[in-house]
């Protein structure tokens, strides 16, 4: 079991139930009266432990390695999927994925990164940061959706776009500025999920949307508290004071107007049942959906670019 340092004394706690459970008689009234009164502790202490978490440590639930993925949310929710791949120019990036599948019969095209579970996977998939054939190929996806009149979802869990030389040789920020522009102007409706990790440009490239929602332990933020610390103090050990001033947290980000929802998360965590997560991932985007297509779609559009031209303050 993967343990978090703030998830620790619950976990003591459930072990303890554990043992309890296994060595009680059920005959004996003391002792079921016990487990009772330490079931209902531990659930007081999830409850105190995960509605009072700091930004950091929302940070750090984003990156629990048990939580779940782009593909898993995919998996769970839809009934047919077909992944598809190319940006038709370079190759095909792990980093990012996508394809169609049906939700209640309702076609979608779903797009996001995909992070791996070991060694392997991690490597393969780049860590979920993206290179430019990434974004080309998620735009090529959502043209394909449009041509096709197929709503799209996207699933945002990156720590930021590739940020090595030959990222950069292949046209990195051309690649991301121009699915910024493109999405502004799909003519179908745009659902973006904030899973996990929401890094800079890198999320923002696949986050322009009709409704863009954040689950409750994920963050979205111009950088990662580290590099903020690094800029800033020089080191990574003001991590956690970076985490606070970025106001990167979904109740943050909700509070400035920057997201349009935020998802709730089962107690403990998304990974602590994956299968209710889902389950509330996909009413979500019904529910969005069941709202977005009763619009027209250039009401959908002037909505979609006043809300981000309102985002921030000038003062001249």
């Amino acid at each position: 079991m993967n343990l978090l340092d703030f998830e620790k004394p619950i976990a003591e706690l459930e072990s303890k139930l554990a043992d309890m459970k296994q060595l009680s008689d059920d005959s004996d009234e003391n002792v079921t009266k016990a487990i009772q009164a330490l079931d209902k502790k531990i659930t007081e202490l999830k409850k105190e432990t995960f509605e009072n978490l700091t930004g950091w440590q929302r940070v750090q639930l984003s990156r629990h390695p048990d939580r779940p993925y782009t593909l898993d949310y995919i998996y769970e929710i839809t009934t047919d999927f077909i992944e598809l791949h190319g940006d038709r120019t370079v190759s095909d990036d792990k980093a990012m994925v996508g394809g169609l599948g049906t939700i209640d019969g309702q076609t979608f095209m779903f797009i996001g990164q995909q992070k791996g579970r070991n060694t392997k996977q991690r490597q393969m998939r780049n860590f979920g940061m993206a290179n430019p054939e990434g974004y080309r190929k998620a735009l090529r996806l959502m043209k394909m959706a449009e041509k096709f009149n197929k709503p799209i979802v996207t699933f945002i869990d990156t720590p930021g776009a590739f940020p090595g030389l030959e990222a950069e040789e292949r046209g990195q920020g051309e690649a991301i500025a121009r699915n910024l522009k493109e999405m502004f102007m799909l003519k179908v409706p745009v659902i973006c999920i904030i899973i996990g990790e929401g890094a800079s440009g890198g999320a923002l490239g696949i986050a322009i949307g009709d409704r863009v929602l954040m689950l409750e332990n994920s963050w979205y933020s111009v950088i990662s508290p580290e590099n903020c610390s690094a800029i800033l103090w020089r080191n990574w050990d003001y991590k956690e004071q970076a985490a606070e001033l970025l106001k990167l947290t979904s109740k943050d980000m909700h509070s400035l107007k920057l997201i349009d929802g935020i998802i709730k998360e089962p107690l403990g965590g998304a990974h602590t049942d994956v299968k209710a997560m889902s389950e509330e991932v996909k009413r979500v985007i019904l529910e969005n959906f069941k709202e977005l297509s009763k619009l027209s779609v250039q009401e959908r559009i002037n909505q979609r670019i006043d809300k981000f031209c309102a985002m921030g303050q000038v003062k001249e």
